[in-house]
C-alpha cells in the first residue's frame, strides 16, 4: 500500500515538473525569461565631470538608488517591474525587473555624451522600451532643466595668468606661438584649461595662459644720443 502511494506521489511530481517545464519554455518562446539591454544617448554642452554630476543629481531627485562606477559610470539597483504581463509569465511565476547602466563619455573640453542602457530581466523584448529612462522618468529632459539652472563653474583659473581670446581660425598651437613665442607650449596651456587637443577649441574662446609662459614684450632699443 505504501509502495503504491509513493509511486503515485512520484508520478504526480513528474507530471507537475513536466507541466512547469512546458510552460517555462513556452514563456521563453514568447520572448520572456531573457536578459535584454537597449540604449539611449543624449549630448550636453558640459564637460564630463559636470555632466556626471547632473546625472547623479537627477537620479537622487527621483529616489533611484545606484552605485557609482569608474570612468563616469553609474549602475542603478534592480527595480521590480511590476506584475508580469502575459499568461505564460503568470503561470511560470517570474519576477520581471530592470535597471539602468549609465556612462558619461567626454567629447572635448565642453561637451559630453550620456549613454543610458536599460537592462531588463524576464521582460519580453517588445515591452523593454517601456522602461527606457526617457519614458520612465523623462531623464534627459530633467538633465537639461537642471543644467539650465546650474551652469558649470568656470574651469579657467583666475590668478597667476592672463585670459586670451582665440582669433578666428586659431588653434592652441597658434595661440601658444602668438602669446608665448613657442607653439610647443600648447600642451601646458591645454592641460591648464582641460582641453584635449590643439583643435578642441572654438573661435573667440577664452583661454587662460599662466604668467611664466607669456613672452616678454621686446625691449625698446635706447635712442642714440643726438650728435651734432
Amino acid at each position: 500500500m505504501r509502495s503504491g502511494y509513493r509511486c503515485l506521489l512520484v508520478a504526480l511530481a513528474l507530471m507537475l515538473s513536466g507541466c512547469f517545464t512546458t510552460h517555462y519554455w513556452a514563456y521563453r518562446n514568447e520572448g520572456g525569461g531573457n536578459d535584454t539591454a537597449i540604449g539611449e544617448t543624449h549630448e550636453v554642452d558640459y564637460p564630463a565631470p559636470d555632466a556626471y554630476s547632473l546625472v547623479l543629481s537627477v537620479l537622487r531627485g527621483e529616489g533611484i538608488l545606484f552605485d557609482q562606477q569608474p570612468d563616469y559610470g553609474v549602475t542603478t539597483f534592480w527595480t521590480d517591474a511590476g506584475p508580469p504581463q502575459g499568461t505564460m509569465a503568470s503561470i511560470v511565476g517570474v519576477e520581471p525587473r530592470y535597471r539602468y547602466e549609465i556612462r558619461v563619455i567626454p567629447e572635448g573640453s565642453a561637451k559630453s555624451k550620456i549613454i543610458v542602457n536599460v537592462r531588463a530581466d524576464d521582460i519580453p523584448d517588445d515591452q523593454v522600451p517601456q522602461y527606457e529612462a526617457s519614458r520612465r522618468f523623462n531623464m534627459f529632459h530633467k538633465v537639461d532643466e537642471l543644467a539650465a539652472r546650474l551652469p558649470p563653474a568656470p574651469r579657467t583659473p583666475g590668478a597667476g595668468g592672463v585670459n586670451f581670446a582665440l582669433l578666428p581660425k586659431e588653434d592652441l598651437k597658434g595661440l601658444a606661438k602668438r602669446v608665448t613665442g613657442n607653439a610647443d607650449n600648447w600642451q601646458q596651456i591645454a592641460k591648464d584649461n582641460g582641453i584635449a587637443s590643439p583643435s578642441d577649441v572654438t573661435p573667440f574662446q577664452t583661454v587662460w595662459v599662466r604668467s611664466e609662459l607669456i613672452a616678454e614684450k621686446p625691449k625698446t632699443a635706447p635712442k642714440p644720443d643726438h650728435v651734432d
